[in-house]
């Protein structure tokens, strides 16, 4: 991936930052974004980690709901490190747990703003960039929540649905032009928000004994199994795949 810039969204922690590191560790260079202030030190920290292992990186804030700061965001990028070759988009509102009837509209709306239209604004920003190399990959990070339907998480679930078939549709406008788009949908990935949803005492062995019964791979996912599938589908090898929806979850929802 030597002289390819990528933008990943989401990034200054868990399934992001291994993203960005193995993208860096292939020879790419990496902007890490992050939203709100509270991550500004998790990404710095990124960056910090990636250039002392000598590579390129750079922090860029943006909120991908919000198409000036997505318009801005990618500004920065082509000016530091060049324009946009490949897209990660992984930022996405998660916490979000409950009954359906306890959704409100606002909530509903947060979920879609950054979950879906944050993807659509960002590949939107970056497609001029793409056109004029005549190479792109765009990948997005959906979920086996899709795919199982997950109860108590019904605006998250419909988002990733939405995040998928764009991704199918766009794939069909954007070939032609040298570029690829395709969604992974990991599996349960012991990120940082999981640790955070299961810090009460058993919780966490327990979701592993829940997991091995489950998954065809008894071990628990982790976010460098999202960031292989990222690297290959970023490749040169993955340049006849497009519009594809592949799970890493470890054999757990088949299709």
């Amino acid at each position: 991936m030597a002289g390819r810039v990528a933008l990943v969204t989401g990034a200054a922690r868990g399934i992001g930052r291994a993203i960005c590191e193995r993208l860096v560790a292939d020879g790419a260079a990496v902007a890490v974004n992050y939203a709100s202030d509270g991550r500004a030190g998790d990404a710095a920290v990124v960056v910090a980690a990636i250039a002392e292992a000598g590579g390129r990186a750079m922090v860029v804030q943006g909120d991908v709901s919000d198409a000036a700061q997505v318009e801005r965001m990618v500004r920065a990028v082509a000016d530091e490190l060049g324009p946009v070759t490949i897209l990660v988009n992984n930022a996405a509102i998660t916490k979000v747990h409950g009954p359906w009837t306890d959704i409100t509209e606002a909530g509903w709306d947060d979920v879609m703003k950054t979950n879906a239209k944050g993807m659509y604004l960002c590949c939107r920003a970056v497609h001029d960039g793409m056109v004029a190399a005549g190479w792109g990959r765009i990948i997005n990070i959906a979920s086996v929540t899709f795919l199982t339907g997950q109860a108590n998480l019904a605006h998250y679930v419909a988002s990733k649905g939405a995040m998928i078939g764009f991704t199918r549709s766009l794939a069909r406008s954007v070939g032609p032009e040298g570029i690829t788009v395709n969604s992974i949908s990991p599996g349960a990935i012991q990120s940082d928000v999981e640790l955070e949803l299961t810090a009460e005492p058993g919780q966490r062995e327990q979701l592993a004994a829940d997991m091995a019964r489950l998954q065809s791979v008894p071990r628990r996912g982790m976010p460098a199994d999202i960031a292989a599938a990222v690297a290959f589908l970023a490749s040169d090898d993955a340049s006849f795949i497009s519009g594809q929806l592949l799970n890493v979850d470890g054999g757990w929802a088949m299709h």
